[in-house]
């Protein structure tokens, strides 16, 4: 196996790569991503097919020995383009300090949209990319059949969200800068708006098609969307004689929201 050794910045492909792992308007324009470490280059491969199929299209290591795992794959990907990089230029491209040793260049793909959905996951102005990989994880691991991003969350496909959702971004359909007043409105089944005061969660029947609306990590949700969604729920939370946390975070409501649906269903 040869590879092409870029040592300068000022490559066309260094440029490109960059671009890739820092930009989301880079990243919408090419339609393109990096897929960060062995797992995640696995898992796409395990959905899509062979790396012809798959659209694996470049193959980036740092120079130096890499991990067993690393050099395993790279065996298995003997037809797709590698480039080596010098340690610190490869550290530009991946979000973790950490190197995981192993990067590639994807197409970003398009997973078809249901348009009737049961149960549905929508995400309002998330700005972490952990959370919102985080959260995309969990709602592919209790069925969700769809989540909707409205404009002004974090990019799903950025290095840092793809770590976060393992995988999920492959099986999971996203529609990313969506409308989520018009999601709402077309929405046929009972959509809820987590906030801090209304019904309890536990007290809804959720075996029915169902929508949660998740807001801001800091703000919670809009006014609009609140008003917007068929029902206003919270998530009761336990008192003690030192009084209770204020709120649960973003990821942990959608957690707890997602998978009391998944249970109330199951037991149909």
């Amino acid at each position: 196996m040869s590879f092409k050794h870029i040592i300068s910045r000022d490559n066309p492909v260094f440029k490109q790569l960059k671009k890739l792992s820092d930009n989301a308007r880079e990243r919408r324009s090419e339609g393109k991503t990096l897929l960060d470490g062995v797992h995640l280059i696995e898992s796409y491969m395990a959905t899509f097919g062979a790396p012809d199929v798959a659209g694996i299209e470049l193959i980036i290591i740092p120079e130096g020995k890499s991990s067993v795992e690393a050099t395993g794959l790279i065996q298995n990907l003997v037809d797709v383009s590698t480039v080596m990089l010098p340690t610190l230029m490869f550290a530009e491209l991946t979000p973790v300090a950490s190197a995981t040793g192993i990067l590639a260049l994807v197409k970003i793909p398009q997973l078809p949209i249901p348009q009737k959905p049961s149960f549905a996951l929508m995400l309002e102005d998330i700005q972490d990319p952990g959370n919102i990989g985080s959260m995309l994880r969990t709602a592919a691991a209790s069925g969700v059949e769809v989540a909707y991003l409205s404009t002004s969350c974090t990019d799903a496909w950025s290095p840092k969200a793809l770590r976060g959702g393992q995988g999920a971004q492959f099986v999971l359909p996203i529609v990313e800068r969506a409308d989520l007043i018009a999601e709402l409105q077309n929405f046929q089944g009972c959509s809820y708006a987590t906030t801090m005061a209304g019904e309890s969660l536990y007290a809804q029947d959720l075996s029915q098609p169902s929508a949660f609306v998740i807001g801001n990590e800091g703000a919670g949700l809009r006014n609009q969307t609140i008003a917007t969604a068929t029902k206003r729920i919270t998530i009761p939370m336990a008192e003690t004689s030192l009084g209770s946390v204020e709120s649960l975070n973003a990821g942990a409501a959608t957690a707890v929201c997602l998978f009391e649906r998944l249970r109330q269903v199951s037991l149909k």
